[in-house]
């Protein structure tokens, strides 16, 4: 029996576990627009924060993780730091509610081992936090790639770069918070992405890193770029740093480019913007008009625990992405290749 079978035909009710990620902040604004969902309340370590979300929003701040768990709820999205995840999800599965879970899945591995099998154990869904799935241009390569068009894939070049997010979020760039910096941070949406496109696991990882960036900024690395090799014989790189000045008129970006033995497809997954002079003190802004991955996603995750499925990206997809960063920090501690063990 799924963990929403006794819970009636109403509406899914969703909850929100920690608005530490600023990702919360979207979810918060998306998850009303989608049909058949309500918006049940919400739960912050910060009292301050949570009590202006839940007024702006209209929902109900609970004193508790308990409380709110508590709280007839169908699914939760787990948006806290990084080191907390296993936590949440702990407390979300013993409570028989499924989860939409932020990246990176967990800063362990063994972390996040823990809270797949809690999850299966418990008969609750736990989803990753990977939209890029939900991006038109993301599908349509997925579609030419499927269809062919561009024959067997032989390399990817991906860059998931961006701003360092601590103009967000301080925990960031806090080691114990966040699991690390850059590659912590943007290497799991391309993983993620790769893995779907091509069908394949990881084999091999090389990566480096440095500090350099951000005025002398040494917390956490702030550049890195990751080298793969894929079970079927693909290679693929990432450059995951936070590269952009705080200038810049966005947070960052996605752009994919795959080379296959008949053609070449390049895609900017953010490209759909306008682009908006303002005075000298704001600068340019880019304005996105495209369709929004979040909204898709949340809406997938709903669907999900509506008719009692897995979802589309699951917490073992979460997994596999967390097994590459992993390998990453190795790969830069050893200076050398290291071969996964799922290989």
């Amino acid at each position: 029996m799924s963990a929403t079978a006794d819970r009636g035909t109403g509406p899914i009710r969703i909850g929100i576990l920690s608005l530490a990620h600023h990702h919360a902040e979207s979810y918060l604004a998306l998850l009303p627009t989608l049909p058949g969902v309500q918006l049940a309340g919400l739960w912050d370590e910060n009292s301050t924060r949570g009590r202006d979300a839940a007024q702006a929003h209209g929902i109900p701040l609970l004193a508790t993780e308990a409380q709110l768990l508590a709280a007839r709820l169908d699914g939760v999205v787990v948006a806290s730091v990084n080191a907390e995840h296993r936590r949440f999800v702990e407390l979300s599965a013993s409570a028989g509610v499924h989860v939409l879970c932020e990246k990176p899945l967990a800063t362990r591995l063994d972390d996040g081992r823990a809270m797949v099998d809690i999850c299966a154990a418990a008969g609750v869904r736990l989803m990753t936090a990977f939209p890029m799935r939900w991006s038109p241009v993301v599908a349509a390569m997925a579609a030419s790639l499927r269809a062919g068009t561009l024959g067997d894939p032989l390399v990817l070049e991906g860059i998931n770069t961006g701003e360092m997010p601590d103009a967000h979020r301080a925990w960031f760039v806090d080691p114990a918070l966040s699991g690390g910096g850059a590659i912590a941070d943007h290497v799991v949406h391309l993983i993620d992405l790769y893995r779907w496109l091509l069908g394949q696991e990881v084999e091999e990882v090389y990566a480096v890193a440095n500090r350099i960036l951000h005025d002398g900024f040494r917390a956490v690395e702030t550049g890195g770029l990751v080298s793969l090799r894929f079970v079927g014989g693909a290679t693929a790189t990432i450059d995951c740093s936070w590269s952009k000045p705080r200038s810049y008129p966005t947070w960052g970006g996605l752009r994919l480019e795959v080379t296959g033995t008949n053609g070449v497809i390049a895609i900017d997954a953010f490209g759909q913007h306008l682009t908006q002079y303002g005075p000298r003190e704001v600068g340019i802004e880019w304005p996105f008009w495209g369709s929004d991955p979040n909204l898709a996603m949340l809406s997938e995750f709903v669907a999900a625990i509506r008719e009692d499925r897995e979802p589309a990206i699951t917490g073992i997809d979460g997994l596999r992405a967390l097994e590459v960063v992993e390998a990453a920090y190795r790969s830069i501690e050893q200076g050398v290749p290291v071969r996964l063990a799922m290989a």
